[in-house]
This record gives structure tokens, sequence and C-alpha cells, in this order.
């Protein structure tokens, strides 16, 4: 009996000491641990990160996270240069600090950038299209608009046709006309020549015929 706790008492001079020094740690750590509001971290990309139950690399794996995967950071500890993060299954655990980035992942940006990119092309495709809707419409008003000068240059033309042949219609009945008048005047002409030729005939041979009676009646008396 005396043995035995001679022994246990051995036991406790070595397990003290122990229990002590990971008793100051825990302290030390807890005063260095600094908690703070929620920060949005990503994982960085390499391809797996390993999580731990405590803030150091002497606390057991819990875990990895798939790198550009986002995380809440909740504290941090200096000392150790561990963040306590909490990922979107809503698990806690440490992971270093210099695996995690403010920044998006190039695991997060390339989907983003070719949703960007998709984004772009299907506008640029739109616009495209527009300006040949627009450009189509555009050719068809300058077409409509050729064929409605075209039927305005072929009018006009016909019109000049038309005005022409009524100039041409417009002389020949001038013609025509002055043919008439001067058919009328050479008429009127005659017909006054004639009348001019039976006075002056008349006005000769009647006072032949006049005096040749008043002689005759006077030698009768």
């Amino acid at each position: 009996m005396t043995l035995l706790l001679f022994h246990f008492s051995d036991i406790n001079d070595d397990l003290m000491p122990k229990l002590r020094l990971t008793g100051l740690i825990f302290l030390a750590l807890s005063v260095s641990t600094v908690a703070h509001a929620e920060e949005k971290r990503y994982v960085s990309d390499e391809l797996s990160t390993w999580l731990r139950s405590g803030p150091g690399d002497n606390f057991r794996l819990v875990g990895t996270l798939n790198a550009g995967e986002e995380v809440a950071l909740l504290q941090t500890n200096d000392s150790t240069r561990y963040g306590q993060i909490r990922d979107n299954t809503g698990r806690t655990a440490w992971i270093p600090l210099k695996e995690l980035n403010t920044d998006p992942s190039l695991r997060t940006r390339v989907p983003e950038l070719e949703n960007q990119v998709k984004t772009l092309t299907d506008k640029l495709n739109n616009i495209d299209t527009t300006w040949n809707q627009r450009t189509a419409d555009m050719q068809q008003k300058v077409a409509q608009s050729d064929g409605v000068i075209n039927g305005l240059k072929d009018e006009n033309q016909k019109l000049r046709n038309e005005l022409i042949v009524a100039q041409k219609k417009v002389s020949a009945a001038n013609l025509q006309l002055d043919d008439k008048q001067r058919t009328i005047i050479m008429q009127w002409f005659m017909y006054g020549g004639g009348v001019l030729g039976m006075g002056l005939l008349l006005g000769l041979v009647l006072p032949h015929m006049i005096p040749g009676r008043k002689r005759k009646d006077r030698w009768m008396n």
C-alpha cells in the first residue's frame, strides 16, 4: 500500500506540470484570440485546405474545405495566425489565415466572368440582330422611296409627252385657224372687190344711160 501511494505520488508529480503547461497554453491562446464581427472570406485556390479543431497546428484535423469556397470569418488568433470560420453548412473550425482571401477566388470568379462574357455576347448578338433589322427596314424604306421616285419620274415624263402632244395639237389648230382666217379674209376681199367693181361699173354705165334719155326727150319735143 505504501508502494502504491508512492507510485501514485510520482505519477501526480509528473502529470501536474504537464497539466499546468497545457492550462497555460490554453490561457495564452484564449488571451490572444480576438473576436470580431463576421467577415466574408474565400478559401485560397489550392486544391483543398485542412481544418482544425483549434487555433494551431497541434490541434486535430476535423475536415477540409474546397478551393474557392466562401466562408464567414468569426475570430482570429494573432499568435498562431489562425482564424475561426463557419462554412455554408454551418460547421465551425479553424484555418490558417494565409489560406483565406478577401477577394473571390478564381473558382468563383471564372463562372462569374463566363456569365458576364455570355451576357455581353448575348447583348452584342441582340444589338447585331437589331442593327440588321434596322438596316433591313431602312433598305426597304429606301427601296420604297426609290419606287415612288421612279413612279413620279415616269408620271412626269408621261405628262411631258402629253404636254408636247397638246402643244402640237394647239399649233396645228392655230395653223388651221390661220388658214381659215386667211380664206375668210380672201373671200371678203373677193366679195368686196366684186361689189366695188359692180359699183364702178354701175357708176360708169348709169350716167350714160340717163342723159341719153333726156336728150331723146328733148329732140322729140
